[in-house]
Protein backbone atom coordinates (compact mmCIF):
# COMPACT_ATOMS: atom_id res chain seq x y z
CA UNK A 1 0.00 0.00 0.00
CA UNK A 2 1.50 3.14 -1.16
CA UNK A 3 1.02 6.60 0.72
CA UNK A 4 -1.69 7.61 -1.19
CA UNK A 5 -3.84 4.08 -0.10
CA UNK A 6 -3.07 2.58 -3.52
CA UNK A 7 -2.31 -1.63 -3.50
CA UNK A 8 0.38 -0.34 -5.83
CA UNK A 9 4.28 0.73 -6.28
CA UNK A 10 3.88 3.99 -6.86
CA UNK A 11 6.39 4.39 -10.00
CA UNK A 12 3.49 2.02 -11.26
CA UNK A 13 0.54 4.59 -9.79
CA UNK A 14 -0.61 6.90 -12.15
CA UNK A 15 -2.25 10.00 -10.36
CA UNK A 16 -3.83 13.27 -12.10
CA UNK A 17 -3.03 16.53 -10.17
CA UNK A 18 -5.39 19.42 -11.26
CA UNK A 19 -3.15 21.92 -11.14
CA UNK A 20 -4.93 25.72 -11.22
CA UNK A 21 -2.04 27.62 -11.65
CA UNK A 22 -1.43 28.34 -7.56
CA UNK A 23 1.16 27.78 -5.10
CA UNK A 24 -1.28 25.02 -3.68
CA UNK A 25 -1.85 22.34 -6.21
CA UNK A 26 1.98 23.28 -7.87
CA UNK A 27 2.99 22.23 -4.71
CA UNK A 28 0.76 19.09 -4.90
CA UNK A 29 2.13 18.26 -8.23
CA UNK A 30 5.69 18.35 -6.80
CA UNK A 31 5.21 16.22 -4.08
CA UNK A 32 3.40 13.55 -6.33
CA UNK A 33 6.36 13.95 -8.45
CA UNK A 34 9.20 13.98 -5.80
CA UNK A 35 7.29 10.72 -4.00
CA UNK A 36 8.11 8.73 -7.13
CA UNK A 37 4.64 8.73 -8.98
CA UNK A 38 3.58 8.69 -12.53
CA UNK A 39 1.81 12.59 -12.62
CA UNK A 40 0.25 14.42 -14.85
CA UNK A 41 -1.02 17.50 -14.53
CA UNK A 42 -4.48 18.52 -15.62
CA UNK A 43 -5.24 22.86 -16.34
CA UNK A 44 -8.74 23.87 -16.99
CA UNK A 45 -9.75 26.92 -18.84
CA UNK A 46 -13.18 27.90 -17.62
CA UNK A 47 -13.27 31.50 -18.89
CA UNK A 48 -12.52 33.80 -21.27
CA UNK A 49 -12.28 37.52 -20.55
CA UNK A 50 -9.67 39.83 -23.25
CA UNK A 51 -10.18 42.55 -19.86
CA UNK A 52 -9.31 40.96 -16.93
CA UNK A 53 -6.37 42.63 -15.24
CA UNK A 54 -3.39 41.50 -14.79
CA UNK A 55 -3.10 42.31 -11.37
CA UNK A 56 -6.38 40.72 -10.34
CA UNK A 57 -6.40 37.92 -8.34
CA UNK A 58 -8.84 35.15 -9.89
CA UNK A 59 -8.86 32.08 -10.17
CA UNK A 60 -8.31 30.15 -13.26
CA UNK A 61 -7.11 33.21 -15.07
CA UNK A 62 -5.11 33.33 -18.04
CA UNK A 63 -1.90 34.40 -16.31
CA UNK A 64 -2.70 30.67 -14.17
CA UNK A 65 -3.01 28.73 -17.26
CA UNK A 66 0.99 29.96 -17.79
CA UNK A 67 2.12 29.41 -14.67
CA UNK A 68 1.05 25.86 -14.47
CA UNK A 69 2.49 25.06 -17.30
CA UNK A 70 5.91 26.70 -15.86
CA UNK A 71 5.64 24.35 -13.12
CA UNK A 72 4.85 21.49 -15.06
CA UNK A 73 8.13 21.85 -17.34
CA UNK A 74 10.20 22.67 -13.70
CA UNK A 75 9.53 19.41 -12.66
CA UNK A 76 9.42 17.28 -16.18
CA UNK A 77 5.75 16.18 -15.72
CA UNK A 78 3.59 16.05 -18.66
CA UNK A 79 0.90 18.97 -18.95
CA UNK A 80 -3.11 18.86 -20.50
CA UNK A 81 -5.42 21.97 -20.70
CA UNK A 82 -8.83 21.01 -21.05
CA UNK A 83 -11.12 23.82 -22.74
CA UNK A 84 -14.37 24.14 -20.51
CA UNK A 85 -15.29 27.13 -21.17
CA UNK A 86 -18.68 25.90 -22.88
CA UNK A 87 -19.35 23.90 -20.15
CA UNK A 88 -18.21 26.47 -17.17
CA UNK A 89 -20.97 29.37 -19.18
CA UNK A 90 -23.92 26.79 -19.00
CA UNK A 91 -22.86 25.03 -15.39
CA UNK A 92 -21.52 27.93 -13.71
CA UNK A 93 -22.51 31.33 -14.51
CA UNK A 94 -25.69 30.72 -15.90
CA UNK A 95 -26.72 29.28 -12.63
CA UNK A 96 -25.04 31.90 -10.36
CA UNK A 97 -27.12 34.38 -12.91
CA UNK A 98 -30.44 32.56 -12.27
CA UNK A 99 -30.01 32.08 -8.50
CA UNK A 100 -28.57 36.06 -8.04
CA UNK A 101 -31.69 37.35 -10.01
CA UNK A 102 -33.99 35.09 -7.97
CA UNK A 103 -32.67 37.52 -4.97
CA UNK A 104 -30.29 34.39 -3.26
CA UNK A 105 -26.58 34.21 -2.75
CA UNK A 106 -25.14 31.64 -5.06
CA UNK A 107 -21.55 30.36 -4.22
CA UNK A 108 -20.41 29.84 -7.59
CA UNK A 109 -17.06 27.98 -6.50
CA UNK A 110 -19.32 25.24 -4.95
CA UNK A 111 -20.95 24.71 -8.41
CA UNK A 112 -17.22 24.98 -10.03
CA UNK A 113 -16.50 21.59 -8.00
CA UNK A 114 -19.55 20.15 -8.34
CA UNK A 115 -19.52 20.24 -12.38
CA UNK A 116 -16.56 21.15 -14.11
CA UNK A 117 -13.99 20.26 -11.65
CA UNK A 118 -15.45 17.12 -9.67
CA UNK A 119 -17.94 15.28 -12.36
CA UNK A 120 -16.17 16.36 -15.69
CA UNK A 121 -12.47 16.43 -14.35
CA UNK A 122 -12.87 13.31 -12.52
CA UNK A 123 -14.56 11.58 -15.75
CA UNK A 124 -11.31 12.65 -17.70
CA UNK A 125 -8.91 11.32 -15.14
CA UNK A 126 -10.93 7.91 -14.98
CA UNK A 127 -10.88 7.86 -18.75
CA UNK A 128 -6.27 8.40 -18.61
CA UNK A 129 -6.60 4.99 -16.51
CA UNK A 130 -5.42 7.17 -13.40
CA UNK A 131 -5.38 5.92 -10.32
CA UNK A 132 -6.25 8.98 -8.49
CA UNK A 133 -6.86 12.81 -8.85
CA UNK A 134 -4.97 14.22 -6.41
CA UNK A 135 -5.88 18.66 -5.69
CA UNK A 136 -4.57 21.21 -3.46
CA UNK A 137 -7.79 21.46 -1.22
CA UNK A 138 -6.85 22.34 2.49
CA UNK A 139 -9.21 19.12 3.52
CA UNK A 140 -8.41 15.86 5.37
CA UNK A 141 -9.07 12.75 3.83
CA UNK A 142 -9.58 9.32 5.79
CA UNK A 143 -9.53 6.13 4.57
CA UNK A 144 -12.06 3.57 7.35
CA UNK A 145 -13.46 0.17 5.59
CA UNK A 146 -12.51 0.72 2.24
CA UNK A 147 -14.12 4.62 1.48
CA UNK A 148 -13.25 7.40 1.52
CA UNK A 149 -14.07 10.14 4.75
CA UNK A 150 -13.78 13.72 4.84
CA UNK A 151 -12.93 15.82 7.11
CA UNK A 152 -11.90 19.63 8.17
CA UNK A 153 -8.48 20.43 7.42
CA UNK A 154 -5.48 20.92 9.99
CA UNK A 155 -5.30 24.64 8.84
CA UNK A 156 -8.78 25.23 10.33
CA UNK A 157 -8.38 28.67 8.75
CA UNK A 158 -8.02 27.35 4.86
CA UNK A 159 -10.55 24.40 5.31
CA UNK A 160 -12.31 24.38 2.00
CA UNK A 161 -14.64 21.04 3.36
CA UNK A 162 -17.58 23.62 3.07
CA UNK A 163 -16.44 24.59 -0.69
CA UNK A 164 -16.94 20.38 -1.40
CA UNK A 165 -20.13 19.26 0.66
CA UNK A 166 -21.58 18.08 -2.72
CA UNK A 167 -18.90 15.93 -3.55
CA UNK A 168 -19.99 12.39 -3.93
CA UNK A 169 -18.69 9.13 -2.23
CA UNK A 170 -17.79 7.79 -5.34
CA UNK A 171 -15.84 11.01 -5.87
CA UNK A 172 -14.17 10.80 -2.55
CA UNK A 173 -12.60 7.53 -3.48
CA UNK A 174 -10.61 8.36 -6.24
CA UNK A 175 -9.90 12.04 -4.91
CA UNK A 176 -6.58 12.45 -2.58
CA UNK A 177 -6.06 15.69 -0.43
CA UNK A 178 -2.50 15.85 0.18
CA UNK A 179 -2.90 19.33 1.95
CA UNK A 180 -5.35 18.30 4.17
CA UNK A 181 -2.87 18.01 7.42
CA UNK A 182 -0.61 20.67 7.09
CA UNK A 183 -0.35 24.44 7.52
CA UNK A 184 -0.70 27.33 4.69
CA UNK A 185 2.81 28.30 5.63
CA UNK A 186 4.23 24.91 5.22
CA UNK A 187 2.94 24.79 1.60
CA UNK A 188 4.90 27.98 1.10
CA UNK A 189 7.87 27.03 2.41
CA UNK A 190 7.73 23.77 0.50
CA UNK A 191 7.59 25.95 -2.99
CA UNK A 192 10.70 27.82 -1.88
CA UNK A 193 12.69 24.41 -1.40
CA UNK A 194 11.07 23.20 -4.18
CA UNK A 195 12.03 26.25 -6.49
CA UNK A 196 8.97 26.61 -7.48
CA UNK A 197 7.85 29.81 -9.66
CA UNK A 198 4.65 30.14 -7.93
CA UNK A 199 6.29 30.10 -4.62
CA UNK A 200 5.55 33.95 -3.66
CA UNK A 201 2.73 34.35 -6.08
CA UNK A 202 -0.29 35.46 -4.24
CA UNK A 203 -3.56 33.12 -3.03
CA UNK A 204 -6.51 34.18 -5.70
CA UNK A 205 -9.28 36.32 -3.94
CA UNK A 206 -11.38 36.57 -6.73
CA UNK A 207 -14.08 34.53 -8.58
CA UNK A 208 -12.94 34.00 -12.43
CA UNK A 209 -15.56 35.79 -13.85
CA UNK A 210 -16.37 38.00 -10.71
CA UNK A 211 -14.14 40.54 -10.72
CA UNK A 212 -13.13 42.63 -7.75
CA UNK A 213 -16.08 40.97 -5.79
CA UNK A 214 -18.71 42.84 -8.32
CA UNK A 215 -21.25 40.99 -8.52
CA UNK A 216 -23.95 43.52 -10.10
CA UNK A 217 -21.55 43.96 -12.76
CA UNK A 218 -21.46 40.36 -13.84
CA UNK A 219 -25.31 40.52 -13.89
CA UNK A 220 -25.03 43.60 -15.68
CA UNK A 221 -23.03 41.73 -18.51
CA UNK A 222 -24.75 38.73 -18.74
CA UNK A 223 -27.86 39.97 -17.89
CA UNK A 224 -28.56 43.79 -18.27
CA UNK A 225 -32.93 43.63 -18.32
CA UNK A 226 -32.36 42.47 -14.17
CA UNK A 227 -31.96 45.72 -13.44
CA UNK A 228 -35.25 46.91 -12.89
CA UNK A 229 -36.08 49.88 -10.09
CA UNK A 230 -38.53 49.04 -7.55
CA UNK A 231 -39.32 49.14 -3.78
CA UNK A 232 -37.63 49.12 -0.57
CA UNK A 233 -40.40 48.71 2.14
CA UNK A 234 -39.93 47.73 6.06
CA UNK A 235 -41.46 45.25 7.79
CA UNK A 236 -44.99 46.26 7.77
CA UNK A 237 -45.00 46.60 3.94
CA UNK A 238 -44.63 50.48 4.00
CA UNK A 239 -42.75 52.08 0.65
CA UNK A 240 -40.03 53.50 2.75
CA UNK A 241 -37.49 53.74 -0.83
CA UNK A 242 -36.97 52.72 -3.67
CA UNK A 243 -34.20 50.60 -5.17
CA UNK A 244 -32.43 50.29 -9.07
CA UNK A 245 -32.43 46.32 -8.96
CA UNK A 246 -32.95 43.97 -6.47
CA UNK A 247 -29.42 42.53 -7.97
CA UNK A 248 -27.83 45.56 -5.66
CA UNK A 249 -28.37 43.71 -2.76
CA UNK A 250 -28.13 40.76 -0.43
CA UNK A 251 -29.74 39.26 2.69
CA UNK A 252 -27.89 41.42 5.74
CA UNK A 253 -26.24 43.86 3.81
CA UNK A 254 -26.41 46.98 5.97
CA UNK A 255 -24.24 49.93 3.54
CA UNK A 256 -25.82 51.10 0.38
CA UNK A 257 -29.18 51.53 1.86
CA UNK A 258 -29.43 54.68 1.25
CA UNK A 259 -32.68 55.41 3.98
CA UNK A 260 -32.45 57.68 7.01
CA UNK A 261 -32.95 55.81 10.04
CA UNK A 262 -32.21 56.36 13.84
CA UNK A 263 -31.24 52.59 14.19
CA UNK A 264 -28.88 51.01 11.52
CA UNK A 265 -31.11 48.98 8.42
CA UNK A 266 -30.30 45.91 7.17
CA UNK A 267 -31.62 44.00 4.25
CA UNK A 268 -33.95 40.92 5.49
CA UNK A 269 -35.64 39.81 2.40
CA UNK A 270 -35.48 39.84 -0.99
CA UNK A 271 -38.36 39.19 -3.26
CA UNK A 272 -37.81 38.51 -7.02
CA UNK A 273 -41.16 38.35 -7.89
CA UNK A 274 -42.41 41.74 -6.45
CA UNK A 275 -39.36 43.13 -6.72
CA UNK A 276 -39.30 44.52 -3.12
CA UNK A 277 -36.26 45.02 -0.71
CA UNK A 278 -37.48 44.77 2.80
CA UNK A 279 -35.47 46.36 5.31
CA UNK A 280 -35.10 46.18 9.25
CA UNK A 281 -33.05 46.43 12.40
CA UNK A 282 -30.61 43.78 13.21
CA UNK A 283 -32.08 41.74 15.46
CA UNK A 284 -34.72 40.72 12.29
CA UNK A 285 -31.73 38.87 10.81
CA UNK A 286 -31.67 36.40 13.38
CA UNK A 287 -32.48 32.73 11.80
CA UNK A 288 -34.16 30.01 13.63
CA UNK A 289 -34.76 27.48 10.55
CA UNK A 290 -33.60 27.16 7.36
CA UNK A 291 -35.23 24.20 4.81
CA UNK A 292 -32.44 22.85 2.27
CA UNK A 293 -33.41 21.40 -1.44
CA UNK A 294 -30.92 19.04 -3.54
CA UNK A 295 -29.14 17.63 -0.59
CA UNK A 296 -25.84 15.26 -1.25
CA UNK A 297 -25.50 12.92 2.12
CA UNK A 298 -22.31 10.92 2.99
CA UNK A 299 -23.07 10.06 6.23
CA UNK A 300 -25.73 7.66 7.44
CA UNK A 301 -29.06 7.92 9.28
CA UNK A 302 -27.67 7.16 12.47
CA UNK A 303 -25.38 10.33 12.31
CA UNK A 304 -28.35 12.45 11.96
CA UNK A 305 -30.28 10.97 15.21
CA UNK A 306 -28.63 13.41 17.99
CA UNK A 307 -27.27 17.02 17.24
CA UNK A 308 -24.92 17.57 14.76
CA UNK A 309 -23.25 20.88 13.36
CA UNK A 310 -23.69 23.33 10.60
CA UNK A 311 -21.76 25.85 8.72
CA UNK A 312 -24.08 28.41 6.77
CA UNK A 313 -21.26 30.29 4.88
CA UNK A 314 -17.33 29.08 4.13
CA UNK A 315 -15.65 31.39 7.18
CA UNK A 316 -18.80 30.93 9.44
CA UNK A 317 -18.61 28.89 12.89
CA UNK A 318 -19.93 25.62 13.29
CA UNK A 319 -23.84 25.29 14.33
CA UNK A 320 -25.58 23.20 16.64
CA UNK A 321 -28.50 21.89 15.18
CA UNK A 322 -31.45 18.97 14.70
CA UNK A 323 -31.92 17.95 10.74
CA UNK A 324 -35.28 16.78 9.66
CA UNK A 325 -35.25 14.78 6.51
CA UNK A 326 -38.14 15.04 3.51
CA UNK A 327 -37.20 13.28 0.39
CA UNK A 328 -34.90 15.32 -1.38
CA UNK A 329 -34.96 18.29 1.25
CA UNK A 330 -34.53 18.85 4.73
CA UNK A 331 -35.56 20.73 7.57
CA UNK A 332 -32.42 22.41 9.51
CA UNK A 333 -33.35 23.80 13.04
CA UNK A 334 -30.81 25.82 14.21
CA UNK A 335 -30.43 26.36 18.36
CA UNK A 336 -26.95 28.72 17.64
CA UNK A 337 -27.63 32.45 17.52
CA UNK A 338 -26.54 33.15 13.53
CA UNK A 339 -27.82 36.18 11.07
CA UNK A 340 -27.88 36.57 7.70
CA UNK A 341 -28.91 33.51 5.81
CA UNK A 342 -29.45 33.33 2.48
CA UNK A 343 -31.25 30.91 0.43
CA UNK A 344 -28.47 29.99 -2.19
CA UNK A 345 -25.56 29.87 0.65
CA UNK A 346 -24.75 26.21 1.28
CA UNK A 347 -25.54 24.35 4.30
CA UNK A 348 -23.20 21.66 5.30
CA UNK A 349 -23.23 18.93 8.05
CA UNK A 350 -20.74 17.82 9.85
CA UNK A 351 -20.23 15.41 12.87
CA UNK A 352 -17.32 14.77 15.54
CA UNK A 353 -15.93 11.78 16.18
CA UNK A 354 -12.23 10.54 16.69
CA UNK A 355 -10.41 11.82 13.51
CA UNK A 356 -12.39 15.50 13.54
CA UNK A 357 -14.73 17.26 12.12
CA UNK A 358 -16.44 14.84 9.37
CA UNK A 359 -18.04 16.31 6.19
CA UNK A 360 -21.58 14.56 5.90
CA UNK A 361 -22.69 16.36 3.16
CA UNK A 362 -25.41 19.17 2.65
CA UNK A 363 -27.49 21.14 0.61
CA UNK A 364 -28.40 24.45 -1.01
CA UNK A 365 -30.39 26.83 1.47
CA UNK A 366 -34.20 27.34 -0.40
CA UNK A 367 -35.92 29.34 2.66
CA UNK A 368 -35.04 30.71 5.77
CA UNK A 369 -37.80 31.36 8.88
CA UNK A 370 -36.50 34.52 10.83
CA UNK A 371 -36.77 33.94 14.60
CA UNK A 372 -38.31 37.77 15.14
CA UNK A 373 -40.63 37.38 12.28
CA UNK A 374 -43.84 35.60 12.25
CA UNK A 375 -43.91 33.73 9.03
Amino acid sequence: MNSLGINKSKKDTKVVVAMSGGVDSSVVAALMKKEGYDVTGITLKLYDDAKTSTESRQCCAGQDILDAKRVSERLDIEHKILFYQKKFRTEVIDSFVKSYTAGETPIPCVQCNQTVKFRDLFKYAKDLKADALVTGHYVSRIQNNGHGNLYRAKDQNRDQSYFLFSTTQEQLDYLRFPLGEIEKSETRSLAKKLKLNVAEKPDSQDICFVPNGDYSSVIKKFKPESFNPGKIIDLSGKQIGEHEGIINYTIGQRKGIKISSDKALYVINIDANKNTVTVGHKEFLEIKKIKLRELNILGNSRDFQDLIKIKVRSTGRLLNSKITFCDNSANVEILDSETGISPGQACVFYLKDDFGDKVLGGGWIDKTYNKNLST
